[in-house]
């Protein structure tokens, strides 16, 4: 083994320590800060090492810093015990949308996990009846739409009496080495790896186990074949809504000399019936209330414009307009993807929406950029990375907090895209040169 490697290897074995001590205990900004510093200098280094032996350190180091997830409860998220809860209930035949947990209607399924007898931690939510539970929000309903209530069941289903947040963590470990898997398969190693090593990875997607990482799974299978992607895009988008950033960029060019119908129909009809048929059965059994607490959430983490979100945007404009102009630049950024994305690149377009999602609404928590980091790595587009630390800085320092220096890391990280946006454009100007010329012949 050459030297290259065993010194990529020995920043792995760090990031892995780092990784450990962050999942050990709630993390903090400086480990944060210390593991995406190890992971930048990971793929730095890797730059240099031989494909073949690459290839043994982004399998070996992505199911290991994955497994490191394993190790712990969830540390730094309460979500996963209301998956635990919607699985309990709908396996007790109760839709998920009709009640929240601290209802006494559904006292019979409570146990000692979810709603401990002992409330001196400072992390419990007290219930409006006396006691408290581990299930954050317990007075509203679920937020979570039909196909992740249907992962939540099938976990319920699979898990053996006792399991608790251990079947959630192994589910969120499995969908994310599959994803690492199907990337390798698509991009190649080298990219590979900004998935594999990344820090979000055994933090969110498998020991706090967000649901976003099936919508993740969903996104990277759809964009990895041709035949059936509307459909995963439509399953994509039942489970965890935010992967409808990446429609603009199954649909990339079909603005472009007018529109392309059959493409459209061809992504749009399956992902639309996918999504209505997974919500079916719960409107028929809720009605109305299959929306959740998803109003009463976006109006929780300020998004009509106060606490910190649109903090690049305010920086640049007064504060009552950055809503505007958030909605306003995406939807352009959306119809530049239409009109002059790439058809045989798709993931680039649905970077390019998702990632500026991020950049624009600047949200609080880490795990929204999982989809992120899985096209970047799928696109090369290393620059993009960053909205995914500054992501998990305002998570770290607090979502609502108006101080936070994730404001400075989003504006970074905006700033970072910018100039790999200019640095690849003579490149792309010169690749498209000579297939103007050829089309011309």
């Amino acid at each position: 083994m050459n030297r290259k490697t065993l010194v990529a290897g020995a920043v792995l074995a760090a990031l892995a320590a780092v990784m450990i001590r962050m999942v050990a205990g709630r993390p903090v900004l400086g480990w944060y800060l210390l593991a995406w510093a190890l992971f930048a200098a990971a793929l730095w280094l890797a730059r240099r090492v031989p494909e073949r032996r690459l290839s043994a350190l982004v399998l070996t180091g992505g199911i290991a810093l994955a497994t490191i997830g394993l190790a712990t409860p969830p540390s730094s998220s309460t979500d996963s015990f209301r998956y635990a809860w919607d699985g309990r209930v709908q396996a007790a035949g109760i839709s998920p949308y009709d009640h929240p947990p601290a209802d006494p209607a559904l006292a019979g399924l409570r146990d000692d996990w979810l709603f401990p007898a002992d409330c001196g931690d400072p992390l419990l939510w007290p219930l409006p009846y006396g006691g408290c539970t581990r299930i954050n929000r317990p007075t509203v309903p679920t937020i979570y739409p039909p196909l992740a209530q249907g992962y939540f069941l099938l976990v319920h289903w699979l898990s053996p009496d006792g399991s608790r947040h251990k079947a959630l963590q192994l589910g969120g470990w499995a969908m994310a080495v599959l994803a690492m898997l199907a990337l390798w398969r698509v991009a190649g190693v080298r990219r590979a790896a900004y998935w594999a090593w990344c820090p979000a990875v055994p933090v969110e997607a498998v020991n706090n186990a967000h649901v976003d990482m099936l919508g993740v799974l969903l996104v990277v299978l759809a964009f990895g074949t041709v035949r059936g992607r509307g459909t995963l895009l439509g399953a994509a988008v039942a489970a965890k809504l935010l992967p409808a950033t990446a429609l603009p960029g199954a649909l990339s060019g079909a603005l472009a000399g007018g529109v392309a119908w059959r493409r459209v129909l061809g992504i749009m009809v399956p992902a639309a019936l996918v999504a209505a048929l997974s919500y079916l059965p719960y409107v028929l059994l809720s009605g109305a209330s299959v929306a959740g607490y998803l109003p009463g959430y976006l109006q929780e983490e300020r998004y009509d414009g106060g606490g910190n979100r649109y903090a690049v945007l305010r920086l640049l404009m007064p504060d009552s307009w950055a809503p505007y102009a958030a909605v306003l630049l995406l939807a352009l950024v959306a119809l530049a993807v239409l009109r002059y994305g790439d058809a045989e690149r798709p993931w680039q377009g649905a970077l390019l929406v998702s990632g500026s999602l991020l950049l624009l609404f600047t949200p609080g928590y880490s795990w929204y950029a999982l989809l992120v980091v899985a096209l970047a790595a799928m696109d090369g587009r290393w620059e993009w990375l960053g909205t995914a630390l500054a992501g998990a800085i305002a998570y770290a320092t607090g979502p609502a907090a108006t101080d936070s220096p994730a404001t400075l890391f989003y504006a970074a990280a905006a700033l970072a895209v910018l100039i790999g946006w200019a640095a690849r454009r003579p490149h792309r100007a010169a690749t498209r040169r000579p297939h103007r010329a050829e089309t011309r012949q």
